[in-house]
């Protein structure tokens, strides 16, 4: 009955503050409990995360239903042993944190208008076309609240205005930088020939995607840019967002998609959200790598492992 008494106790405290006071209060710590689930979900810290929360919550159930005198000694190395836990959960979550710290501390680029927004998005359309229509293979990056700064330092600097024809010639086949990456921040070129981090093969169930849907993949999982795919050997023209890839696009597909996802109200509710990579531990395998769509309503999410 220690049990129930306890339980009461606590209602009976509860019951002497302002309703709303509790409720306010409830809603601040339940909501903090979202952010940090909404973070770190589909990643390898999920997991952990989900034992953790399941482990505090059978021994609030223990210690409530069982008298304080009965297990002394498990008590006592419970408590020890939660030093231990907290200095484990800085080294389990170590790649959330940082994600966390660097979108807390990185200068993001705001389009401003829907002017900037187009400037930015008519010259990756049209040279996504040229490139998929000469199945010239490709891949650009374009950079929003997470800076790629990082990413870019690995190739070369350029700072120049974005232009179809810079990005066609960027990765024409004779162009000894056409096998990596393009970083676009604003409306510039800021670098090209840089290597982006790879997704691990395991991450990847598709064993038809090569190494730039890959490079699309692992970027995508440690920051919120969005990455334009041209496949050398199909000339499909796929988008990578969060680990996702949207495969088989039409230009309109592609200029629909990137227009929305770079509007000024995208950028402010990612500015007011903390979004976590929306992929599944155990992934899910992309499908319909051969399947070419009519219009911009056939283009199919895929959903790479995390």
């Amino acid at each position: 009955m220690s049990g129930f008494q306890t339980i009461q106790d606590l209602l009976s405290r509860l019951s002497a503050y302002p309703v709303w006071q509790v409720a306010i209060e409830m809603v601040v710590i339940w909501g903090f409990v979202y952010l940090i689930w909404r973070f770190v979900q589909g990643t390898r810290a999920a997991r952990a995360l989900a034992g953790i929360i399941l482990l505090v919550l059978l021994t609030v159930l223990l210690r409530l239903f069982t008298p304080v005198e009965s297990f002394e000694r498990l008590s006592l190395l419970y408590d020890k042993l939660l030093t231990l836990v907290a200095v484990a959960l800085v080294v389990v979550f170590q790649p959330e944190l940082r994600r966390a710290l660097i979108r807390l501390g990185e200068a993001p680029f705001f389009f401003s208008t829907s002017q900037d927004v187009a400037s930015v998005v008519e010259p990756l359309v049209a040279a996504a076309t040229f490139l998929s229509k000469n199945k010239f293979g490709a891949i650009v990056a374009v950079e929003r609240q997470v800076g790629l700064r990082e990413t870019a330092e690995t190739g070369k600097a350029l700072s120049a205005d974005l232009s179809a024809e810079l990005l066609e010639s960027i990765f024409w086949p004779s162009n000894p930088l056409h096998d990596m990456g393009v970083v676009i921040r604003g409306n510039k070129v800021a670098a090209a020939g840089v290597q982006f981090p790879l997704a691990e093969a395991r991450e990847v169930n598709d064993p038809s995607l090569g190494t730039r849907h890959r490079a699309a993949i692992g970027l995508t999982r440690s920051t919120d840019a969005l990455v334009i795919v041209v496949s050398e050997e199909t000339g499909a023209i796929s988008l990578g967002e969060r680990g996702k890839l949207q495969r088989w696009l039409t230009p309109e597909a592609l200029r629909s998609e990137l227009t929305r996802r770079l509007s000024p109200s995208m950028l402010a509710q990612q500015v007011a959200e903390v979004e976590a990579e929306a992929i599944e531990s155990d992934g899910l395998s992309t499908e319909g790598a051969n399947e070419k769509p009519a219009s911009a309503a056939d283009a199919t999410n895929e959903e790479q492992a995390a």
